[in-house]
């Protein structure tokens, strides 16, 4: 296998990896909302019992939302960065930049035959 196949064959994967962690976030999305309704019909001052359980519990649902952020920052800090290494231009200019220099001329059109 050449080495444009293989490149070609490594951003396919990652664009198949984008196209699941957007299903990922569109399900968290879905149950976010459901939380989110949950919280306003059955959460209100009369629930706790002190003002401090009123506060910590909604601190307890950010924290979980932030992690799950972070999380999916660093996955994608990641991918951006296999991505970066996958386009930079190596030193000699043979292969590599966004000048075509990758894919060595080759028309992407040829890429499904």
């Amino acid at each position: 296998m050449s080495r444009e196949q293989s490149l070609i064959l490594m951003l396919d994967a990652a664009a198949k990896m984008q196209w699941n962690i957007a299903l990922i976030l569109e399900a968290k999305a879905i149950e976010a909302e459901k939380v989110r309704n949950w919280t306003l019909n059955h959460l209100n001052g009369e629930t706790f019992v002190t003002h401090g359980d009123q506060v910590a519990e909604p601190l307890k649902m950010h924290e979980q939302l932030v992690e799950m952020l972070e999380g999916l920052t660093r996955m994608e800090t990641g991918l951006c960065n296999n991505l970066k290494a996958v386009m930079i231009q190596d030193e000699g200019g043979d292969s590599g930049g966004m000048d075509g220099g990758m894919f060595g001329g080759m028309d992407l059109g040829d890429i499904g035959k």
